[in-house]
């Protein structure tokens, strides 16, 4: 439960918002038991491991001027639930590793998605991702993803983005030439039977997202480009 007003340090007493966030200003240690945190209007970025294995925080909200979300900052929050982060652009390696109660993320200009930045978040079923251009190797590995939209800004996937991601039914993407840099991308997605195609260039056949065996499940746009 949230911190009364019996048991928080006093010193800290001046970072609770009116609404019971926690203000975080950066460096501080988080009391036991909070479990919402606003990053205050001064920082634009969340620094590496700012909230490493906090295991209370439920909910993070981010204003727009906050732009990114370094390494490790919430790997281990096992019950973070809910971000916002509406201006963050970069996403680093392994930024929300294993926060396995995450639901809800978001996200709207987040450009580059670091190795791992989503491992393990098991509790993580949809997310739409319309301004990422990178997705980086592994990152959402093991991730409880059952749909997953990309918008025309999709550059690169690396390798592994989705392995191992057994509850994912659809993915929505471009198919531009060069966007598929490595084996391994969607391993074990058994259950992946969905291709949705987004405006952009298209060269590709679909071989190159090793996707052969649902050809018949993908719409007319994409029966085209193997012709």
């Amino acid at each position: 439960s949230e911190l009364s007003e019996y048991n928080r340090p006093s010193c800290c007493l001046k970072m609770i918002a009116a609404d019971g966030y926690f203000i975080y200003t950066g460096g501080e240690v988080i009391p036991p038991g909070v479990t919402r945190v606003r990053i205050h209007e001064s920082l634009t970025v969340i620094p590496a491991r700012a909230f490493y294995g906090n295991f209370t925080i439920k909910e993070v909200e981010c204003h727009v001027d906050v732009k990114k979300v370094e390494e490790n900052a919430f790997c281990g929050c096992t019950s973070l639930r809910r971000v916002r982060m509406p201006g963050v652009e970069v996403v680093e390696g392994c930024a929300f590793f294993f926060c396995d109660a995450l639901t809800d993320v978001e996200c709207d200009k987040l450009e580059i998605i670091g190795r791992r930045a989503f491992d393990g978040c098991k509790s993580l079923r949809s997310i739409n991702l319309l301004s990422t251009k990178i997705v980086g190797g592994y990152s959402f590995v093991n991730a409880g993803l059952m749909d997953a939209t990309f918008g025309k800004e999709l550059e690169t996937i690396e390798a592994g983005a989705f392995y191992n991601c057994t509850s994912l039914e659809r993915i929505t993407i471009p198919l531009k030439d060069g966007m598929i840099t490595a084996d391994r991308i969607f391993s074990f997605c058994d259950n992946l039977r969905h291709v949705d195609l987004v405006e952009g260039e298209l060269h590709e056949t679909i071989a190159a997202l090793q996707l052969e065996e649902w050809r018949n499940d993908m719409n007319e746009e994409i029966d085209s480009i193997n012709q």
